[in-house]
């Protein structure tokens, strides 16, 4: 371990954390076990693309709030929009004219949309778009992409490891299938025949782009089979473009989720879609009305503002080409360092340059948790803070650099750990965990 700097202080608070919150975190992805043992970074305060913690350390941050901060930590128009809203309140017993004013913004950067309802949560959009589609097709059964994550709910959780405390029978309303797999999906249609209210997948990752083809298979098996399909456009929205995949990939969804970087941190999500669906939660219908979304905080002012001014500064500032840049310069710099050691075939950086992750491979280049870790201690001990490296457009060429320096380092003690065939004794603790596993266990706190 480079040994550069102290978490005494990171350590106490997280006990702390521990004690008063279940998991030491309110993200399961920001929990302790993530991180290598006693190197778990608690945070203070963040500028652009640097955050500061507890003990007064300073890092190159990557992943940038769980992918939510696109334009840099504390950037300026939005913190100064969202200011300015508190001041003249934050929450009232009716609509504002900011909420006009923003569904306005957000339908004119997404035009595949006629409605849209806000949220704070991306889980609470996309389950209101699952309970929307089922009440359009009087339909049950949602099927799911295998990827990451969609919801905190539990047609989503009990189809995960971490599924204790769901009922079988809303577990069993939910099917996967396979990404760039068609197949897969018409099996689960032919399974349920007339059965299928809704399909629910991310157009693209960061680390899988569709196959020629695939989403438009998936609109017309959709199409053909009555069931609506829903795009999570949680990580992809304001990050692949301002209007999302759909707009990249040029395939229309009924119906679609936001959140993330739609507020540059600050807590708001969308559920956006057609007009004739989203109506179903309106006044303007005579059918059985569906519960959509009613939330107190959905249009609390500060975070509708700062969602504005996020919206401006992609109109005005291309964001996305800056992130693109950055990231294709990281990931060139790391590869070529990996390539110089040695280690092309067990550290890279793969993914969409706005996207990117780091792969961790042991020596017999299978995936390691073990040497995830390894890498995570050693980047963490050179002032690069990140389980990605999914950049902003507050990256600096000056922040490459030093990463890739880091980089450099780091490798020099995994190539040692390569050659012995184990990380194991280079590690300074327990090796990080799955974040969704069964049980606490191999991370259990004391």
């Amino acid at each position: 371990m480079s040994g550069h700097r102290g978490f005494a202080e990171s350590n106490r608070v997280q006990n702390r954390l521990h004690h008063l919150i279940p998991g030491g975190a309110h993200t399961y992805a920001r929990g302790s076990d993530q991180y290598p043992e006693f190197m778990a970074p608690v945070l203070k305060e963040g500028r652009g693309a640097r955050v500061w913690d507890v003990d007064g350390n300073c890092y190159v941050e990557y992943g940038m709030g769980l992918r939510s901060v696109t334009l840099g930590h504390a950037y300026g128009p939005v913190v100064e929009a969202a200011a300015e809203a508190a001041r003249a309140g934050h929450n009232f017993s009716r609509p504002t004219l900011l909420e006009a004013e923003v569904a306005e913004k957000f339908l004119e950067i997404v035009p595949t949309a006629d409605m849209v309802k806000f949220a704070k949560n991306g889980s609470d959009a996309t389950t209101a778009g699952v309970r929307l589609a089922r009440a359009v097709t009087g339909r049950e059964m949602v099927a799911v992409c295998r990827q990451p994550f969609f919801s905190v709910d539990d047609w989503f959780i009990g189809s995960t490891p971490m599924n204790s405390g769901i009922p079988k029978d809303v577990a069993s309303l939910t099917e996967r299938f396979d990404y760039n797999d068609l197949a897969s999906l018409e099996e689960v249609f032919d399974r349920n025949p007339g059965g299928v209210a809704c399909v629910v997948l991310e157009a693209a990752t960061g680390t899988a782009e569709p196959n020629p083809g695939f989403l438009e298979g998936v609109r017309a098996l959709c199409d053909d089979n009555g069931a609506l399909l829903l795009f999570d456009e949680i990580i992809t929205g304001f990050r692949w473009a301002a209007a999302g995949a759909q707009s990249v990939y040029g395939v229309t969804p009924d119906l679609s989720s936001w959140g993330k970087a739609l507020g540059n941190g600050f807590p708001i999500s969308a559920l956006a879609g057609r007009r004739e669906y989203m109506e179903y939660g309106g006044l303007r219908t005579d059918r059985e009305r569906t519960f959509l979304l009613s939330t107190t905080h959905g249009p609390e002012t500060t975070s509708l503002a700062a969602a504005g001014a996020v919206m401006d500064a992609y109109r005005n500032g291309g964001p996305v080409a800056r992130m693109e840049r950055v990231g294709s310069l990281l990931a060139a710099g790391f590869n070529s360092a990996a390539d110089e050691f040695g280690l092309a075939g067990h550290l890279e950086v793969i993914g969409r340059p706005s996207c990117e992750v780091f792969v961790t491979r042991d020596a017999d280049c299978a995936a390691s948790q073990s040497f995830r870790t390894l890498f995570l201690q050693e980047m963490i001990g050179r002032g690069v803070l990140g389980q990605s490296f999914v950049v902003s457009a507050a990256h600096t060429d000056d922040d490459i650099a030093h990463t890739i320096e880091a980089s450099r380092r780091a490798m020099v003690v995994y190539r040692a750990a390569i050659d012995r065939g184990s990380a194991e004794p280079f590690l300074s603790g327990r090796s990080v965990a799955p974040a969704l596993r069964r049980h606490a266990h191999p991370r259990r706190e004391p």
